[in-house]
């Protein structure tokens, strides 16, 4: 039914083999974004067990966001309670857990520039390859998608963003910067007055990656796209569906922000399941257990080269040699 994961946590030596093959996080994330013969996608690691699930199934980039992954750790709704250790631990857990590289949601930094300082620093610690940072008012924020979205003052925001930038730099260049721009759905604002904070946001605040949070239609995505110049994402917004890889590729779009569908995913299936559980008791695990029997899935625990009960019990053997079992702990 279920097939051992043989993948340990980062400190083991297969994966450390690994990042010394393909570089830090960030240069990874890197390389990623830098490509165009492809469309990289961005998705949802909601934990870091399901993680290790999405590498073993071919994820390339994961983004932890405040809401769904932190907000399913916490219980706190996405509006500016989470604290930044709060995202940064959880992001860094997961970050720890796998190779692909981790962009953390940083909300509106948590703070004045001080604040999106240490936020930064804090990533880059944490092994977090990125940050996504809001171009909305540190008081008023909201959930992407609500009613009542705000842009802060520019000045403001490219304050924030140099704040970030200049941090990156003095610790480590390649570290991702991400700006996100909520300003199509602010009141006051219309395309043109978004396209000129896309544009500040690259051209003089200098983050590496800039993303339309809320386009109105697929015009605007290309209109968008031609006023940036880098690495460039949208979010769904305003559209009626999600667009399909090559259909971003025909824009010259080659980063998908596809996030929320994990979490989806993995809530239906724990409903249905508990509908059938309090229904039938033990057999519908008897069932999902039969169903499952000729398509196998991953069990993400520590395998036997990362720090786990393998290890533990060869260091075990290596460091109390001839003592008793009972008599190591004191």
């Amino acid at each position: 039914m279920q097939q051992e994961d043989t993948g340990g946590m980062p400190e083991n030596r297969e994966d450390e083999s690994k990042r010394a093959e393909t570089g830090s996080p960030a240069v990874r994330l890197r390389q990623l974004m830098e490509q165009q013969e492809r469309v990289v996608s961005v998705l949802h690691p909601p934990s870091a067990h399901l993680a290790r699930i999405m590498e073993k199934a071919g994820c390339e980039v994961g983004f932890v966001g405040t809401g769904s992954v932190v907000g399913a750790y916490t219980g706190l709704a996405d509006v500016g309670t989470a604290t930044m250790m709060e995202c940064v631990t959880i992001s860094g857990w997961i970050a720890q857990s796998v190779n692909f590289p981790i962009i953390m949601d940083g909300d509106t930094g948590h703070g004045g520039i001080m604040a999106v300082r240490r936020m930064v620093r804090e990533c880059i610690r944490a092994g977090i390859a990125g940050i996504r940072i809001d171009d909305q008012p540190i008081e008023g924020k909201r959930r992407t998608g609500d009613a009542g979205i705000e842009v802060a003052p520019l000045d403001q925001v490219i304050a924030r963003y140099r704040a970030a930038v200049d941090m990156k730099n003095e610790i480590d260049p390649n570290f991702v910067v991400m700006a996100q721009c909520y300003a199509r759905d602010a009141v006051g604002f219309d395309l043109p007055k978004t396209l000129d904070r896309l544009r500040a946001y690259r051209e003089e605040a200098g983050v590496d990656w800039v993303q339309l949070e809320s386009p109105h239609s697929v015009d605007e995505i290309r209109h968008a796209r031609a006023a940036v110049k880098g690495p460039f994402s949208f979010m769904k917004g305003k559209l009626p569906r999600y667009l399909s890889l090559d259909e971003h590729k025909d824009l010259g779009v080659n980063l998908a922000w596809l996030p929320s569908f994990t979490h989806h995913i993995a809530w239906a299936a724990v409903w249905d399941f508990m509908q059938e559980f309090q229904s039938d008791g033990i057999a519908a695990w008897e069932r999902f257990a039969d169903s499952r029997k000729a398509n196998p899935y991953p069990i993400p625990f520590v395998g036997p080269e990362g720090e786990g009960a393998t290890r533990q019990q060869a260091l075990e053997e290596r460091y109390f040699r001839g003592v008793p079992a009972e008599g190591r702990d004191g």
